[in-house]
């Protein structure tokens, strides 16, 4: 029997491909084609694939939110589950890492002793303060709806608030090839070839956005956990206690 090298049968195999396709039409020899067992949203425009994505993000019932974000020359390291309902993870802005829990209206946050002391250091130092830090440490602080604090810490716990904000590229929409992202296939989008923000939508099943880099070095966001359940409960009586003073904004 002979033998054919294997550099021989190659080249054949390539010989017998070309008039196969060239006398039959047929695409059997061809290159994979990249959007093959995708969701489709890879042959979009990329306003299309934004405006796709951004609706799959409004309509999913949770996500999981995590990354860093720089607003107004603060940089916050965020770890949050959010829902259609409230939301519950942690804040880290300057070495002090505190943890939010809103559920419908009421919004709790917990920290330790070193947080509040740090808060307090701010109005000044004193035996009082930190007994009350004492008091604080590890225990949820129910945030009064009408405290000027209330607004700022319940946006880390609102899904439509931070999504409408960080999904967002500016300037021209492009395409950037594809990549992949927790070995999930993806599509990138940019504004104005990078600068103005990227985005990484999922190529398979429900095209939701799965890694965000804002524009202007404003944080790299993460988000994963599209429509899984998590737990979202009130702490009990015995968790909370009052902060008995306004609760510090800055």
């Amino acid at each position: 029997m002979t033998v054919i090298p294997r550099t021989r049968r190659g080249a054949m195999v390539s010989a017998i491909c070309a008039l196969v396709v060239a006398g039959s039409g047929l695409t059997g020899c061809a290159k994979d084609d990249p959007d093959e067992g995708t969701n489709g949203v890879g042959k979009l425009s990329p306003a299309k694939i934004q405006s796709r994505t951004a609706s799959a993000a409004k309509s999913a019932d949770t996500v999981r939110l995590s990354g860093t974000v720089v607003s107004k020359g603060r940089t916050y390291k965020l770890d949050m589950s959010l829902a259609e309902d409230g939301g519950t993870g942690s804040v880290t802005s300057e070495g002090s890492t505190f943890r939010l829990l809103r559920v419908g209206e009421h919004l709790f946050l917990k920290a330790d002793k070193e947080f509040w002391e740090h808060e307090d250091d701010k109005g000044g130092d004193s035996e009082s303060d930190r007994a009350a830090a004492d008091k604080l440490n590890g225990m949820y602080v129910k945030v009064p709806t009408g405290d000027p604090s209330y607004q700022r810490f319940s946006g880390f716990t609102d899904k439509d608030v931070l999504l409408d904000g960080l999904l967002t590229l500016h300037g021209d929409l492009s395409t950037a090839g594809r990549h992949e992202q927790a070995g999930i296939r993806t599509i990138r989008i940019t504004g104005d070839a990078g600068s103005g923000g990227t985005l990484d939508v999922s190529l398979e099943g429900t095209p939701y956005p799965l890694r965000l880099v804002r524009a202007g070095d404003a944080g790299t966001i993460r988000l994963s956990d599209w429509g899984k359940p998590f737990s979202l409960e009130e702490p009990t009586e015995k968790e909370v206690v009052d902060y008995g003073q306004q609760l510090p904004t800055s």
